[in-house]
């Protein structure tokens, strides 16, 4: 399966908004898995139904989290946002547009005067046991790691993989910086014509503990054997629709 027929099969699809189809099932699956992974209440099959008619079939004793069903049709809309500005070059302003598109709607008021939904964080913040950067050094950071990713001439798996790593060790926004990375991996797979890939909850532990090898020891197996795996089974979910 080449990676071409993917993208212009996602972007076709997206266009034509039939159910069904490889975009479809991409963007339930990307959306379930990807805020599942960061602790969202919302289940597979409530997934489905939000895309689907944008309600929730959710069970008699079960109590709606607003935030994580908004974050869940927010993506959706980012997936779709990613594929129409594809031929786009990555850019601080472009992914400041992926965190806007993830976060609008889903805060308090009290919350957005500190939480700055689309721009770079106020406060400190940390991920598991890493130090992320402070708020003051994020921008320069941010320049420095697009600037050495536009350099690279032929960019493979792992070249993303870094970028991703290195994205997550800036934690550029107050919130959210999990999901956007993914996003971006995504992206520049399809764009680097790379099999492009979510990290399903399933793997959750694997892709943890890869992140935290990679950032401290500097032991890029685990993650990057994660990522392999999520290829295979994105590989042959195209190859079910497109084949």
């Amino acid at each position: 399966m080449k990676v071409k027929e993917i993208k212009t099969a996602l972007i076709e699809q997206k266009r034509i908004n039939l159910p069904g189809n490889l975009y479809y099932k991409t963007q339930i699956d990307f959306a379930y898995n990807t805020n599942h992974i960061e602790g969202s209440t919302i289940t597979a099959d409530e997934t489905a139904s939000i895309y689907e008619t944008g309600t929730i079939l959710a069970s008699v004793d079960k109590v709606i989290v607003l935030k994580d069903a908004t974050e869940i049709k927010n993506h959706f809309t980012l997936f779709k946002y990613m594929l129409d500005t594809i031929e786009e070059p990555l850019t601080e302003k472009l992914i400041k547009k992926y965190h806007f598109i993830l976060k609008e709607g889903t805060l308090t008021d009290l919350e957005k005067e500190w939480f700055n939904v689309g721009k770079y964080k106020k406060l400190k913040n940390y991920v598991g046991n890493i130090t992320t950067t402070m708020p003051n050094n994020v921008e320069r950071e941010m320049q420095d790691l697009l600037n050495w990713y536009e350099l690279l001439n032929q960019k493979v798996l792992e070249d993303i993989i870094e970028f991703h790593v290195r994205f997550e060790k800036i934690h550029p926004f107050q919130d959210g910086n999990g999901r956007v990375g993914r996003m971006i991996m995504f992206r520049e797979c399809l764009v680097n014509e790379i099999m492009p890939f979510y990290i399903e909850d399933k793997n959750k532990s694997f892709y943890i503990r890869g992140m935290q090898k990679y950032q401290t020891n500097n032991e890029k197996g685990y993650l990057i054997d994660t990522c392999r795996n999520s290829q295979d089974n994105y590989e042959k979910l195209a190859n079910y629709f497109l084949k």
